[in-house]
């Protein structure tokens, strides 16, 4: 029996994640125990979950595995401070600390971490390793290509490879300073949003403008090969030696200097958006078609921070380039610790391999802690807090799709916490996407986000084909398809002034589909398929929804507020709940209306978004 723990820690989305004898047995990110989201401390917490989780403790571990090489990135550091010397003085000074206490004393802090009781061997992965790792050996494919796409590793950046069996093999790769998740990041810092949380706004607002920069971005940044590599101008970048990711020669080229964080957005950052996005996927596209020309391989794996690209990933799945993509649900760096956890038991123990043809081995990402009905009953009680019990499910759902049927936002807690970052109906809040005024309102009153961010919509499984066109399965929202145009609205004249004002309020509430509430301006939605097998109950409740309305949709976003990690427990979700304009939570068979609670505060509500940093 092997007893694997992953270990990812000190840059972004720390997390932990359990295998025995090769399968998953538990993950989670350490944001959603301590309430620091994209905490990068070591996953104490998470670590100690999942052990508990696989009925073992520490000591019972053969080998604790740490996701990247803390040495080869620290020469990498060292190397770039010393090639920029005396400008990154400053940037060198902040992070060294952090290095000589922590970073290159891994051992020490991994077994203070695990209270002194691991006796196993602990073990160390390259980054890209672990990403190639956790994309390809959950995946249904016997064998595939693998692309692992993201800021930086240790040194590299992007990296090409095959699976087969139970081997992963990396044949190429692109290396530091020329990164396209840097690439992105830079954009994503000049257009006033926070690096590492904010790209995936930056894809938002793209389709609310035009790619007029893209050629500028090719001719000035870039020399792009046809192989999806490309060398970057560094002379317009500055996250090599200072605080910031780009400098006044950046600014110059696009007009100004950045916007500043929560002031109004412009065309200007509208139309930079399109243009990084549409860059970005002509380099995945020839990314893509160079590994199905060099591998041979007629399936692909995706993993990395740039593998949340879900417009990018839509599109790849489209060109036919492969006959089928699968794509890691946590493919950033917490997702490192699942992989670096399969690599040590399929590479280098040798473990046996069993894909299953159409279901990958994560288990719907349902791979966190679970609260059941006797937990929350007595929280509940606990707090004298009012609600209703329905233990027969069917009048349970028929309930809840009631209160969605008829305009209410419902937080919906049910099963095992996903693992990544999306929710995927465990962790959930849900809307009715045919309410043109849902987008708006959940936006504002409950995420307290951007107006203009898009929600997803989740659809039965057995039904995204005729909405979407999509007839592959997208169980972790990491796809974009098109809402179809039998299902399309036919624009006003007033409705075609709106939509190409300036204005994003008025562009966000156009009503452009029978959906209008996750339907973008250009018709595209991030969808997530719903089906019986991995969903179970979620799948259950859209199942009641059509029976009610006719429509097997509904809005699915993350049971949280802007700068809040997604709930863990059901104390974060109540909280949630009470301090923000949600009508109705469900806890389980549990079912709460906050007409039935007690009144909050002004103050206690912006006590509750004050102590959440902005993403």
């Amino acid at each position: 029996m092997s007893r694997i723990l992953g270990i990812s820690a000190y840059y972004h989305d720390s997390a932990a994640a359990l295998v025995v004898d090769g399968g998953i047995v538990a993950a989670a990110q350490e944001e959603r125990f301590t309430r620091r989201k994209h905490d990068h401390v070591f996953p104490k917490q998470a670590a100690e979950y999942c052990l508990a989780e696989g009925g073992i403790g520490a000591d019972d571990l053969d080998y604790v595995v740490f996701y990247e090489k803390p040495y080869l990135k620290f020469d990498r550091l060292l190397e770039t401070y010393l090639a920029f010397a005396p400008t990154g003085i400053r940037s060198f000074l902040m992070a060294m600390p952090l290095w000589l206490k922590t970073k290159l004393h891994l051992p020490r802090e991994i077994d203070r971490a695990l209270g002194g009781k691991a006796r196993g061997k602990i073990l160390f992965t390259r980054h890209h390793e672990s990403h190639a790792a956790s994309a390809f050996f959950p995946s249904p494919f016997e064998e595939a290509a693998i692309l692992t796409v993201d800021g930086v590793g240790e040194w590299e950046t992007a990296t090409l490879g095959t699976g087969r069996g139970n081997r992963i093999e990396l044949t190429s790769g692109m290396q530091f300073p020329h990164s396209l998740g840097l690439l992105y990041s830079a954009f994503t810092y000049f257009t006033g949003f926070r690096v590492n949380s904010g790209e995936y706004k930056l894809m938002g607002l793209a389709p609310y403008g035009e790619p007029r920069y893209a050629e500028i971005i090719r001719r000035e940044l870039l020399d792009l090969r046809e192989d999806g590599s490309f060398a970057m101008d560094m002379r317009y970048f500055r996250y090599c030696q200072g605080l910031t990711m780009t400098n006044r020669r950046f600014a110059a080229l696009f007009g100004g200097p950045p916007r500043r964080p929560e002031s109004p957005l412009t065309q200007r950052e509208m139309d930079l958006a399109a243009s990084v996005q549409a860059v970005t996927e002509e380099i995945l596209l020839r990314m893509a078609r160079h590994a199905r020309e060099t591998t041979g391989m007629r399936r692909l794996c995706l993993a990395g921070g740039v593998a949340l690209n879900c417009v990018a990933n839509g599109k790849i799945r489209r060109s036919g380039l492969f006959d089928d993509i699968w794509i890691q649900p946590a493919a950033g760096d917490a997702g490192g610790a699942l992989g670096a956890a399969l690599f040590v038991h399929h590479q280098l123990l040798e473990g046996e391999r069993k894909p299953t043809a159409g279901s990958d081995s994560m288990r719907g990402a349902s791979l966190g802690p679970a609260y059941g009905d006797g937990e929350i009953a007595a929280f509940l009680r606990s707090g004298n807090i009012p609600h209703r019990r329905i233990d027969e499910e069917t009048s349970l759902l028929d309930a809840i799709a009631a209160e969605i049927d008829a305009g209410k936002v419902v937080g919906w807690f049910h099963g095992r916490m996903e693992f990544g970052p999306r929710a995927l109906g465990a962790r959930s809040i849900l809307g009715d996407p045919r309410n043109p005024r849902m987008q708006s309102t959940m936006n504002l009153r409950i995420k307290f986000r951007e107006s203009f961010r898009p929600f997803a919509p989740c659809v039965l499984r057995e039904r995204a084909a005729e909405i979407f066109g999509m007839d592959n399965d997208s169980p972790y929202m990491l796809e974009v398809a098109d809402v179809l145009p039998a299902h399309r609205t036919t624009l006003s004249g007033a409705e075609n002034t709106a939509m190409a004002s300036a204005d994003l309020r008025e562009r966000v509430n156009v009503v452009r589909s029978a959906f209008p509430a996750v339907t973008h301006v250009d018709y595209s939605a991030r969808v997530q398929t719903v089906d019986a097998m991995r969903h179970r109950r979620f799948h259950r409740l859209l199942r009641a929804f059509e029976r009610r309305t006719g429509c097997p949709v509904l809005i699915n976003t993350s049971f949280n507020v802007r700068g809040e990690p997604i709930v863990r427990t059901p104390q974060d979700a109540y909280r949630c709940f009470m301090l923000t304009d949600m009508d109705v939570l469900v806890l389980g068979a549990h079912i709460l209306h906050k007409s039935d609670q007690p009144e909050t505060s002004r103050d206690e509500r912006e006590a509750y978004r004050a102590g959440f940093e902005l993403d």
